[in-house]
């Protein structure tokens, strides 16, 4: 989808970007919060918890928009988040959705 001017009420906008926190013992590694968050902000961490599983860890350069999808999904109650700031909506918005939308179509060609 191409966008082809930032929308008229723009400025009103208020994006909520969230700080997400794991609690790394408490996760089983169902990989429930990678698969269902809408911004694919969660990837699978290298590390081992206590119980030999590997916890989610935020994936550089990815911003959580705080909808708590993963808090509610989470069956271990491993992981949640909070409003860290909220912003305007600018065209760099804009431009990291269609990055984002296109790299999504790439992985389900390939």
């Amino acid at each position: 989808m191409r966008f082809w001017r930032i929308p008229l009420d723009a400025g009103e906008q208020v994006i909520p970007v969230g700080e997400l926190y794991i609690i790394a013992d408490r996760c089983k590694e169902c990989g429930f919060c990678i698969e269902f968050c809408p911004n694919g902000v969660l990837g699978v961490s290298g590390d081992f918890n206590s119980k030999g599983h590997h916890p989610p860890k935020v994936k550089p350069n990815y911003e959580c928009n705080n909808c708590g999808i993963c808090e509610v999904i989470c069956p271990e109650f491993a992981i949640y988040s909070k409003v860290r700031e909220k912003r305007c909506f600018t065209a760099s918005d804009l431009i990291r959705f269609e990055e984002m939308a296109a790299s999504g179509r790439q992985g389900e060609k390939g």
